[in-house]
């Protein structure tokens, strides 16, 4: 199968290192992607918004399908959100997505437009923007990594409203890889008609898997993450 890796926010394709091999030997060929605006601290990125991360997947997935093998989308965190407009672009084209602490944006939100932007892009902020939970077992070591390899990303696609149109998203397989939300709560809030989990809801088949860390698990529990990654990508 083909496995495109999709980063969340202030990241590569590099920060998918640690789960390429493992998903290698079980026998998948990956393609971890650098997306518009992120190929390093010094790029121009004043210009790019959402579509423009959107559309470089899809284009990647378009030239993968002329090989007739499937494919599978993961997005981590904000990558979520491109993962899902994608399969919204190509429900024909991806065979299931796996959200990495992350979920599936509906029509009409953004992803976050809680960051403090700086000349049209967002730096990693400090550490106490995050929630307690998001930084699990990211210690100063992990943290100051980080933050060496951490790039701006542009404003606009934290800001920049989700636009979806094919309703086929919601036949495509999900599985949802949650650290820092325990499933029962996201069930009873489901259950609730919550409208961060409004799109999942419509997902006619998915599993939620716990893999308890921060928001991170590839920089934190990458072993942890590729196994529940290698599990979830098994053929049904």
């Amino acid at each position: 199968m083909h496995v495109v890796l999709i980063p969340g926010f202030w990241l590569d394709a590099s920060s998918w290192d640690p789960v390429l091999p493992a998903l290698r030997e079980a026998g998948h060929t990956v393609h971890p992607v650098t997306l518009p605006g992120m190929e390093s601290r010094d790029a121009d990125r004043s210009g790019i918004g959402l579509r423009d991360h959107v559309n470089a997947v899809v284009r990647l997935v378009d030239e993968l399908a002329a090989g007739h093998e499937p494919i599978a989308l993961v997005g981590h965190s904000g990558g979520g959100a491109v993962a899902h407009a994608v399969v919204d672009a190509r429900p024909d084209r991806v065979a299931r997505v796996v959200y990495v602490d992350s979920g599936p944006l509906g029509d009409g939100a953004c992803i976050n437009d809680g960051f403090p932007a700086q000349s049209g892009e967002i730096p990693l902020p400090a550490w106490d923007v995050f929630e307690k939970e998001e930084l699990v077992d990211l210690d100063d070591e992990a943290r100051a990594a980080f933050r060496r390899r951490a790039i701006p990303m542009p404003a606009r696609v934290a800001t920049d409203r989700q636009v979806l149109s094919d309703e086929r998203r919601y036949a495509v397989p999900v599985t949802i890889i949650t650290s820092t939300f325990p499933e029962a709560a996201m069930r009873e809030l489901m259950a609730q008609d919550h409208p961060h989990l409004r799109e999942l809801a419509k997902i006619e088949d998915f599993e939620i898997v716990e893999l308890p860390t921060g928001h991170w698990p590839q920089l934190t529990r990458p072993a942890e993450l590729v196994e529940a990654l290698v599990t979830a990508l098994r053929p049904r």
